[in-house]
């Protein structure tokens, strides 16, 4: 939550009353607190019996000065508070958001990522959108704060990480294979693939690789079509021109 507001005692006094719990959401307005002051707490009865028509209570209403949950509660009834100290903090419901911590050489990629797919840890996944840049970075990691907004009426807890995905680059009408598909050498200097030329023989076929993410690499060399058929799984190992049976339709 980036806005919060400190709701504090105006006096020296007693929590007469509390009307409020921590994780509660609370109006604009809302009775949060009753204080009492120490005066009215040791001679507000004397005073009474002194003179009845004399209405001395001593009391002060607290109200909320914005909407949002209680996230903090520092007192209850009962406990004494002096002027100026703070009995609750109230987190603003519409100023949640998350913050990036992006290495600040991928800056530039904030440009070309309007819309930012935020995934949680329990699944979910949330349209986000920059707003604003912090005007600082971490000394320690050269990261970058940035600020999230994201589309949701879901409650989403303070605290809570969330993995979000950058678009570095793109490329339209690529052609590209899974990971499994793609073997190499030990230094990672030469790249091929099986390709089955019939239903029993599968060749070694070296290719040129591009882009990559997790689970896909780009084909840039030999041009594949969508009926190639390519080993992805017992591919390892395999010499060129080898007799090989397909089972369960693993191709």
């Amino acid at each position: 939550f980036l806005l919060k507001t400190f709701v504090k005692s105006s006096v020296n006094g007693y929590i007469e009353s509390s009307f409020v719990q921590p994780g509660q959401y609370v109006h604009r307005g809302a009775k949060l607190f009753i204080l009492k002051t120490k005066e009215a707490h040791n001679l507000g009865n004397t005073i009474s019996r002194m003179d009845s028509t004399f209405h001395f209570s001593g009391r002060i209403l607290i109200r909320a000065s914005d909407s949002g949950y209680i996230t903090t509660l520092n007192y209850h009834s009962g406990d004494y508070v002096a002027d100026g100290e703070q009995l609750a903090v109230i987190s603003n419901l519409k100023s949640f958001a998350f913050l990036l911590e992006l290495p600040y050489d991928l800056k530039s990629c904030l440009a070309s990522n309007k819309q930012i797919l935020l995934k949680l840890s329990d699944g979910t996944t949330l349209n986000g959108r920059a707003t604003s840049t912090m005007p600082s970075v971490d000394p320690v990691s050269q990261t970058l704060s940035v600020v999230i907004k994201v589309n949701t009426n879901k409650q989403i807890p303070e605290n809570l990480i969330a993995r979000v995905i950058l678009v570095k680059k793109m490329k339209k009408n690529a052609v590209s294979l899974s990971k499994e598909a793609i073997l190499t050498n030990e230094t990672q200097s030469q790249f091929w693939i099986m390709k089955m030329i019939n239903n029993t023989t599968a060749v070694k076929v070296p290719v040129k690789i591009g882009m990559q993410t997790n689970d896909r690499v780009e084909i840039l060399s030999p041009a594949l079509s969508p009926n190639d058929r390519i080993i992805l799984t017992g591919n390892y190992g395999l010499p060129d021109t080898a007799k090989v049976i397909v089972s369960h339709g693993a191709i």
